[in-house]
């Protein structure tokens, strides 16, 4: 009889256990992938780069020419490969850069 009330008492506390909060799981939709877009343009920050190292990761720098015009056209700024972007921003005319070469890039000046 003591068997019988001790499995009842625990089949009872078994289900009780069941009557729990019960916790739902969110599904994680997988990420959208991203519209293709140009890269966007990088500016060069403060200070500048003083040492650089040899590393080839090429990127089209805007580059101030120095030349200022009082008619348009004028070529205020020219588009130039460099190796890295530390080696552009090294340069003080240099205002930022697009990652990739300028042969790759077609920035829109």
């Amino acid at each position: 009889m003591k068997v019988l009330k001790t499995s009842m008492m625990t089949v009872m506390l078994l289900l009780s256990a069941c009557d729990g909060p019960q916790t739902t799981v969110a599904r994680i939709e997988p990420e959208q992938k991203p519209a293709l877009t140009a890269p966007a343009f990088i500016a060069c920050e403060e200070p500048r780069p003083e040492i650089c190292t040899q590393e080839y990761a090429p990127v089209c720098a805007s580059r101030d020419t120095g030349i200022r015009c009082v008619k348009a056209p004028c070529p205020a700024s020219e588009w130039k490969t460099s190796s890295s972007a530390c080696t552009a921003c090294s340069d003080p005319k240099v205002h930022g850069y697009y990652p990739g070469s300028c042969m790759e890039q077609s920035p829109q000046k």
